[in-house]
Formats: structure tokens, C-alpha cells, sequence
């Protein structure tokens, strides 16, 4: 690990069970409505504007601009996701557990910069490193995740808000739809455009919420609670190697949180 070894493992990348779904998903939609036979039918620009524009508009109205930027940055990061197993992560601190343990822990200034990548862990190591208590640290990280997952579930409920509404702006469009058929029907050829607004509104509503919000939220909570639990062994180990503790109580520590297919035999 002092030789300069990264930690952590991947950089962020296209989250393939992400893209995966959502193109099978769209694919077969659009299959089933090209062997239908009229495909142009189920473009209508006025229909997207109500549906997407609305959902947007009316979201924004529920939290504040800041608040609608961060959820458009977390969703960016449902898509391009930093793929982190936790089992090779118990077992890389635990070998800079031994590290200090052996050396004490002033050597592991030569460990930080192979962990620049992981900013969380550098920075509980950094202040161990220069001095400050292991109970500070420890304290510090504890507040920052807190508030990592405080701003995760606030974009997870953006989305889902989101999805609420969606429905729910496709039931206006389709009012308004009917609204034009029925105050036009003196003239047939305002008929079919109007019907198109009020039935395709609805169904645009319903792709955005079940085949784009709904699943994104429902990733972004995935991605929030294993990032949480990376971090939560980044703490453990902080803090142990900030007490100068026996790292097989850091292996037992970590395995304690870990899933059970997922726990460690570092000593074993």
C-alpha cells in the first residue's frame, strides 16, 4: 500500500444496469409502437411541453433553485457512478491499519497520496496524521456523512415529487385536449390534434414517471446507501488507527457492518 497504491478500486464510469434498463426499457416501447404502424402519431411537441416543461416547472415551485441544481448533479451521478467494492475496501484499511500499527502513524504520510482519490478517507487520515484526536475525527466524518445523506435523500425526493406530478401534468394536457376538440367541432380537421394532446399527454406522463423518475430515485437511494457504507468503514478505520488499536479489532469492527457475504478473513 505505501508503494502507491490506490484505494477504492474504480473511477467513475457509465453505470451499465442504469443505461441498460432504461434503453430495454425505451426500446421496447418504441418497438411496440412501430409495429403498430404509426410511429409519427405518438410525436407531439405541444404534448412534451406540457408533460416536461410542467413537471419541471411545478417541482421547482415544491423546493428552491439551489436544491433543483444539486438533484440535476446527483442524477448525472446515478448515471456515472463510482463503482466501490466494500470487501477490497475493509481490506486495504485494514492494511494501513497494520501499517501504523507496526510504524506508528506519522509513516502513513506516505500512504496519503495514494489515497488522494478517496477524499473522505484522506482527509480522517490527513488529521490523524497531524495530530488531531481520533474522538474529533471521528466526530467530523460522522457530520459530513450525515449531511451526504441528508442532500442524497433531499434529490431522491426531488425525483420522486417529480414522479408525482408527471401523471398528473399528462391529466392536464389531456384536459386541455378536450377542451380544443370540443370547442372546435364545427371544423373536423381541429379533431384529430386536439385528441392527439389529450391522449398523448397522458401517456408522456406516464413514461417520465415510472420509466425515468420513479427508477432513477429508487438508484439514487441505492447508490446514497453504498456510498454510506464505504464511508461508515472509512470511519471505523479512521478512528482505529487514530487509537493505535490491534487491527484484527478493525477486521472484527468492519465485519460488523459489512453484509454477511461480504464480511472479510484478512487474519484467517
Amino acid at each position: 500500500m505505501a508503494g502507491g497504491e490506490g484505494i477504492g478500486g474504480k473511477k467513475s464510469s457509465l453505470d451499465a444496469a442504469t443505461i441498460i434498463g432504461l434503453v430495454v426499457a425505451f426500446t421496447l416501447v418504441g418497438a411496440a409502437i412501430v409495429l403498430g404502424g404509426s410511429p409519427d402519431s405518438f410525436f407531439n411537441p405541444p404534448s412534451i411541453l406540457i408533460v416536461i416543461g410542467g413537471t419541471l416547472g411545478v417541482t421547482t415551485v415544491c423546493f428552491s433553485l439551489n436544491d433543483m441544481m444539486r438533484a440535476s448533479q446527483l442524477i448525472g451521478k446515478t448515471v456515472f457512478y463510482k463503482n466501490q467494492d466494500a470487501s477490497t475496501i475493509a481490506v486495504q484499511v485494514i492494511r494501513i491499519a497494520e501499517v501504523a500499527r507496526k510504524q506508528g502513524v506519522l509513516q502513513l504520510q506516505g500512504v496519503l497520496d495514494s489515497i488522494k482519490r478517496e477524499q473522505f478517507f484522506h482527509k480522517g487520515l490527513a488529521m490523524i496524521v497531524d495530530g488531531t484526536s481520533a474522538d474529533e475525527v471521528e466526530n467530523i466524518m460522522i457530520g459530513e456523512i450525515e449531511a451526504m445523506a441528508g442532500r442524497h435523500h433531499k434529490g431522491a425526493n426531488i425525483l420522486r415529487k417529480a414522479a408525482e406530478f408527471a401523471p398528473a401534468m399528462g391529466l392536464i394536457g389531456t384536459l386541455i385536449g378536450l377542451v380544443q376538440m370540443l370547442g372546435n367541432l364545427d371544423d373536423p380537421s381541429t379533431i384529430g390534434p386536439s385528441m392527439a394532446v389529450a391522449l398523448l399527454t397522458t401517456f408522456y406522463g406516464a413514461v417520465l414517471s415510472n420509466m425515468v423518475l420513479m427508477p432513477l430515485a429508487a438508484k439514487l437511494e441505492r447508490n446514497s446507501d453504498e456510498e454510506l457504507l464505504v464511508n461508515q468503514l472509512y470511519i471505523l478505520a479512521t478512528a482505529s488507527i487514530g487509537r493505535q488499536e490491534n487491527p484484527r479489532r478493525l477486521e472484527m469492527m468492519l465485519n460488523s457492518i459489512l453484509p454477511p457475504n461480504r464480511r472479510v478473513q484478512y487474519f484467517d
